[in-house]
């Protein structure tokens, strides 16, 4: 059932929201030189790598500066990526992954390579289900970069503080999901977007 409703939802929200994509796309060549989306290697469900999509934010090479967004205002994020950023924007091409079945529509955020190396032998269990556009991690974790902004090792607080704290959220969510509080927690991630 889970899967019915995500080929369903987001083969409906990649065509209801096409227009919107062509908008963005448009938007994110005028402002900066680049492709429009950025492809990223992150780890799904059973531990293999796939490629996420997401609308570029940033300039071309910032990843290899650092993985870590901090602040609100992160020089690499471009005029366009503050506002794409802001409200979940640079997200919606996800979409496509869910569609072809390398990600849901709820589950735990996908990770890097370089973190999930980290992972304890319980931890890992994250990876039995496939990895989600949003969990209840990250809506409590959604200004997580101003939140790193202000911790005096952004890299070593994520890996040591926020990663724990979001594998431990995870960790439950795997432990006890349902149909019905997947729905509960996409009503809560618009909730979220809608409020900020």
């Amino acid at each position: 059932m889970k899967r019915l409703f995500d080929i369903t939802a987001s083969g409906l929200g990649l065509l209801v929201l096409s227009p919107l994509f062509l908008i963005l796309a448009v938007w994110i060549k005028l402002d900066s030189p680049g492709p429009v989306f950025y492809r990223q290697v992150r780890v799904g469900r059973g531990n293999k790598d796939f490629r996420l999509f997401k609308f570029r934010s940033m300039r071309v090479g910032s990843d290899k500066k650092g993985l870590i967004t901090v602040g609100g205002h992160d020089p690499r994020v471009t005029r366009s990526g503050y506002y794409i950023r802001k409200y979940k924007l640079d997200e919606l091409p996800q979409l496509i992954n869910v569609f072809i079945g390398d990600m849901s529509l709820v589950g735990p955020r996908p990770e890097v390579r370089k973190y999930v190396d980290l992972y304890t032998p319980e931890q890992l269990r994250v990876l039995d289900v496939r990895p989600g556009i949003t969990d209840m991690a990250s809506i409590r974790y959604r200004n997580e970069n101003e939140l790193l902004e202000q911790a005096a090792d952004p890299e070593q607080y994520y890996r040591d503080v926020v990663m724990q704290d979001k594998l431990r959220i995870n960790l439950e969510y795997v432990a006890d999901h349902s149909f019905i509080k997947d729905l509960k927690i996409i009503f809560m991630t618009f909730k979220a977007i809608v409020t900020e």
